[in-house]
């Protein structure tokens, strides 16, 4: 009988203001630890630039999220402006896991949140 996975684990990684590689780091530890831990996927905050930085953290992780989707080592991830019913790959996800609809951020186009499918 398999487990039914644990609700989304919200990993914030603007905390601290680090830098792109110390947040990059940060997050795939976070992700290793979310996927060990049994979740099925996970609300990365990380930002979208509003403090006049230029967002370099969601650009850099974005990318890094899509190579290790590339590279099989995630199953996808869904852009925070994309977390719409709307959108194909939310909407399978919330057919799988209807408890999700009530997260704060769906359907906000939040650029400052990814959603990962671990």
């Amino acid at each position: 009988m398999s487990r039914k996975p644990l609700p989304i684990k919200i990993i914030d990684l603007e905390e601290g203001m680090p830098k792109v590689e110390q947040a990059r780091l940060f997050m795939q530890r976070e992700l290793q630890v979310a996927r060990q831990q049994g979740y099925a996927a996970v609300k990365l905050i990380h930002g979208y630039g509003s403090s006049g930085v230029g967002g370099s953290l969601r650009i850099e992780l974005q990318k890094e999220l899509q190579r290790l989707v590339g590279a099989g080592g995630l199953k996808s991830f869904i852009p925070g402006e994309d977390w719409r019913i709307s959108d194909e790959k939310t909407w399978e996800l919330l057919k799988r896991y209807p408890e999700w609809k009530r997260d704060s951020d769906l359907g906000k186009a939040n650029k400052g949140i990814s959603i990962v499918l671990l």
